[in-house]
């Protein structure tokens, strides 16, 4: 079974260059990389709610969402930020450089979440291996800049 949410993983991971190919393709069709990334928000929710309908979900659990610390909510406002920057970000960088980029800052934040256990991550301390790690990401960051 983990070898399954590992390849799931894998996948999520490949499908971020290419929906931030289509989202840059509807940001230049229309003009307006924030536009775009309300369109794919959108769609996105339509799908969700396609799924949740299909699988008879429980949609009054949405309720327990009321109780829960205010900044949690901010999730939102993140994914808008990470889709709308990606929209932005790849027909000027690229695909590549884009995405070293992105994962490098991945890395290093969830570093910082492991090492300190926050948002409910188990903790995992820094050692000299992951920090090994995140520079030999940054390394390619650099030569996928310089080449």
């Amino acid at each position: 079974m983990k070898l399954l949410w590992l390849l799931t993983a894998l996948v999520a991971g490949m499908m971020a260059p290419v929906q931030a190919g289509f989202n840059g393709k509807m940001g230049r069709a229309i003009g307006d990389p924030v536009y775009a990334a309300l369109i794919s928000f959108f769609v996105g929710t339509l799908g969700l709610l396609a799924y949740g309908l299909f699988l008879r979900m429980d949609f009054t659990a949405v309720r327990q969402a009321a109780g829960i610390e205010w900044w949690v909510w901010l999730a939102g406002l993140l994914g808008a930020f990470y889709v709308t920057s990606v929209i932005i970000l790849t027909p000027r960088l690229g695909a590549t450089l884009t995405f070293s980029l992105v994962v490098a800052g991945q890395l290093l934040m969830a570093v910082a979440l492991d090492h300190y256990g926050l948002l409910g991550v188990p903790v995992q301390s820094i050692s000299w291996l992951r920090i090994l790690g995140i520079a030999l990401i940054t390394a390619g960051v650099v030569l996928i800049r310089k080449f």
